[in-house]
């Protein structure tokens, strides 16, 4: 029971609002040491660990390079690009977008999409530039509509494919308790919720086109 004060410190740690980083590292050492290793052999489990899962951090090799693209001026050139487009409206292609984001994790690309790759550099500024002329709570609604329709079509886009985590889960635990369900049968049950919150959001995008138009 000892080893669950790591628990403890982590619960302890973020209602004080120590660093996060900080605050693994104490809770990870707590239950190291509570569980008979010495510091040297938690720390070659940390080691290993990083290791083990060192794809995981190849993810965050692309924040530097889409902050050198932000310096260098991408947020202004997607301005640029969506003003010489006279369809284009902040719905119209927050509406695309949600479909892009859908039919990609469908298929498990999961990552080619998101806040920091794309909403943030990409499409909320093409959003903006398409609503203009924009007073500052605008703006801001604006970028929080962009980054809602980015994790509407991730959530609901998903669940269609058969090998993502929330699939997998539910069917081990089924398997756990007696059900056999084959995931591709539990993907496919996925696409009429991915329908409706297709439609769903997609016109209430339409309708915030109109409310910034009025």
């Amino acid at each position: 029971m000892l080893t669950l004060l790591g628990v403890l410190v982590i619960v302890l740690g973020f209602a004080l609002r120590f660093n996060p980083l900080l605050v693994v590292i104490a809770a990870a050492l707590t239950s190291g040491l509570a569980a008979g290793l010495t510091p040297l052999e938690v720390l070659a489990a940390f080691g290993k660990a990083f290791n083990t899962n060192r794809y995981v951090s190849v993810v965050w090799l692309v924040l530097p390079a889409i902050g050198l693209l932000e310096r260098a001026g991408l947020q202004q050139r997607a301005r640029n690009a969506i003003r010489g487009i006279r369809a284009a409206s902040a719905g119209r292609i927050l509406l695309v977008y949600l479909l892009m984001r859908q039919l990609t994790a469908a298929l498990g690309l999961v990552s080619v999409a998101g806040q920091a790759q794309t909403v943030r550099p990409l499409v909320a500024p093409m959003a903006e530039a398409a609503a203009e002329p924009l007073d500052d709570d605008q703006r801001e609604t604006v970028k929080a509509m962009t980054a809602a329709t980015d994790n509407v079509g991730l959530f609901f886009g998903e669940d269609i494919f058969l090998a993502i985590g929330s699939i997998l889960l539910i069917v081990g635990f089924l398997d756990q308790s007696g059900v056999t369900v084959e995931p591709l049968r539990l993907s496919m049950w996925a696409i009429p919720s991915a329908i409706a919150a297709f439609v769903i959001h997609g016109a209430r995008l339409l309708l915030f086109d109109r409310r910034l138009k009025a």
